[in-house]
């Protein structure tokens, strides 16, 4: 019998969320500052129209404070 720890579905939930906002936001940085492509563009809608910037780094930020309660609450 294994005894390898298995991930709570919660851990697995929040890193998923974690990686589509981190990544979805930095990919609309990108996109506003330089122009380049966007990895997750359906997360366009969540920024209202003039605050593109502050949005996808709410974002960020967001999913890194997920990414970690998610980390804290699998241990």
């Amino acid at each position: 019998m294994s005894t390898a720890p298995r991930n709570p579905p919660l851990t697995v939930l929040s890193g998923l969320i974690c990686f589509v906002l981190v990544v979805g936001g930095a990919s609309g940085l990108l996109h506003e500052w330089f122009g380049v492509f966007r990895i997750f563009g359906f997360l366009r809608v969540l920024a209202p129209g003039g605050y593109e910037i502050y949005a996808y780094v709410v974002m960020v930020v967001l999913g890194l404070a997920i990414g970690a309660a998610g980390e804290r609450a699998g241990r």
